[in-house]
């Protein structure tokens, strides 16, 4: 008996992890993705994604993502081997609200369950914030932690290297392949079809589009969203001020102002984002930051880091969410359409758990049991009309 043919549609964080997974376990792979890999417009590509272990009062949550920090670890090590240099930078996260944290509070949740599971933060106040971090200068955030485990990773650089281990390990790359439909027999789907007419044919199929997976599957519409989040890369004139030892990926009142960042990048810029509701965003469609986007933001520097609020903007775009309304992953096999795995809703905080993606991914292709399947179910109750969970669903 041969082994089975698995077509992994869409090469972001949740396409190449998947195909990776199913590789090692003896699946011939078929990868395709409608661009270049790493794909600008993709939600995975950018110059950073935040890597963190906080998740409010969610403990399973929590847990993920410490076995993710592992993988991390793991695959840091595999790049020096490889001579390449480590994509993931642990200069920890800074976590601070306005306010005295309290209980039912993202910072305060967080904090306490990171004690419970055997993590050390350290306490900050507003002075200790300003003499440890001395962009914070204003001291208008009064109460927060410290994590030294967490980070960040350059996750376009990150798509990149797993797209060429991909290949080195046997699955078949095909770039700039857009997939105009599924290809049926009766109620099995049996392969993909491209723009150019051609069909490839397979014995299971993931579909792993992120926002796009609704132009292949209509039916999901009315439990996904995609939403448009604003991100700013700003030069600062004082660049001492943003090294990651003295300015750690941070997170500022996130439940309520939305604002987090990153510090210096190799560029010399400081990425700033906003997670919020955002905008109702067509995937294949135009992404404008508008003036009031960066006027937010410049009010929030003004208030937060004098010494960034006038810094120049070198790059915006909108980062683009496949939202679910409860805001867990949506990976299962489809109920109707056998041969068939939906990938997708990252919800804004997918990135992070490439290491732990792909099995989880590869386990649902088999139909093998794990830990997350009921979470991750295919779930039509979980319609439009909800707000997604915010506080705890940001990386971008």
């Amino acid at each position: 008996m041969t082994d089975p043919h698995t077509v992994v549609v869409g090469c972001g964080i949740f396409g190449v992890t998947a195909a990776l997974a199913l590789r090692a376990r003896g699946h011939r792979v078929t990868l395709v993705d409608a661009g270049v890999v790493p794909h600008p417009d993709a939600s995975s590509t950018d110059i950073s994604k935040v890597i963190r272990m906080e998740y409010g009062s969610d403990e399973p949550y929590m847990a993920l993502a410490e076995e993710a920090m592992d993988g991390w670890v793991v695959w840091n090590q595999a790049w020096r081997e490889q001579g390449t240099d480590p994509l993931f930078h642990e200069t920890g996260v800074l976590m601070v609200c306005r306010g005295p944290m309290a209980p039912g509070g993202f910072e305060y949740d967080s904090w306490t369950l990171l004690g419970r599971r055997g993590h050390c933060p350290d306490r900050v106040d507003a002075d200790s914030l300003t003499r440890r971090f001395p962009a914070w200068s204003t001291g208008n955030h009064t109460d927060g932690f410290y994590h030294r485990r967490g980070g960040f990773v350059e996750s376009g650089r990150v798509v990149e290297a797993l797209a060429r281990q991909a290949e080195t390990e046997g699955v078949a790359l095909r770039a700039s392949w857009p997939v105009t439909g599924l290809m049926q027999d009766g109620a099995r789907v049996v392969g993909i079809r491209g723009g150019d007419g051609e069909a490839l044919r397979a014995d299971e199929v993931v579909l792993a589009t992120g926002a796009w997976a609704v132009q292949l599957l209509p039916e999901l519409a009315p439990c996904l969203r995609a939403s448009g989040h604003p991100v700013f890369h700003y030069a600062p004139a004082d660049q001492e001020l943003f090294r990651s030892e003295v300015f750690p990926v941070f997170t500022a009142d996130i439940a309520h102002t939305g604002f987090y960042g990153f510090p210096l990048s190799v560029g010399g810029v400081v990425k700033v984002a906003t997670h919020a509701m955002g905008a109702d965003t067509d995937p294949s469609g135009p992404r404008e930051v508008q003036p009031r986007d960066l006027d937010k933001q410049r009010d929030f520097l003004q208030a937060t880091f004098p010494a960034l609020a006038d810094a120049p903007v070198v790059a915006s775009r909108l980062c683009l969410y496949a939202d679910t309304q409860d805001g867990d992953f949506w990976i299962a096999r489809h109920p109707d359409r056998h041969g068939l795995t939906v990938a997708t809703g990252g919800s804004g905080h997918g990135f992070k758990f490439a290491p732990v993606l792909g099995r989880i991914i590869a386990d649902t292709v088999e139909g093998a049991d794990h830990p997350w399947r009921d979470r991750f179910r295919w779930r039509p109750e979980v319609q439009r009309g909800g707000s997604t969970e915010a506080a705890r669903n940001w990386d971008r």
